[in-house]
């Protein structure tokens, strides 16, 4: 399988993965927060703040998923690398607020770093390279 198809395939699971992810904060945040890893969640209107998260990450699969349609790849790549802090900014909130270890790590440290090799092996792919020089 040739890079090209092996970093659309990550690429379109991403996509897929916080899309389904972000709308399920969305449509019933009561219901997928838990797995989030924080200890204690917000009550009455605080709810709100969850559909937020929904939002963001619905935002994040949207802006890969124009990139990969249009072709974008050099510039998917770097998109994938900026979004990963988005999942390493969330392992750190739930580290700083006590809350799962194996959550902060088994879930969002794991997705940032593979959004990170995806979005590597993105700039790898589209890399320029130079002419072999002609003989004379």
């Amino acid at each position: 399988m040739s890079l090209k198809k092996i970093n659309t395939v990550l690429t379109a699971a991403f996509i897929l993965f916080i899309l389904w992810f972000g709308t399920e904060y969305i449509l019933s945040p009561e219901t997928v927060a838990p797995g989030f890893g924080l200890p204690g969640w917000p009550s009455g209107d605080g709810d709100g703040f969850l559909i937020i998260k929904g939002v963001r990450d619905v935002v994040l699969a949207l802006v890969l998923g124009v990139l990969l349609v249009t072709g974008h790849r050099r510039a998917l790549g770097w998109v994938l690398l900026v979004e990963a802090l988005a999942a390493y900014g969330d392992m750190t909130t739930v580290l700083a607020h006590h809350g799962s270890v194996a959550t902060a790590f088994g879930v969002h440290c794991l997705t940032a770093t593979l959004m990170v090799v995806n979005g590597l092996l993105m700039m790898r792919e589209t890399r320029k390279v130079a002419p072999a020089p002609q003989p004379a």
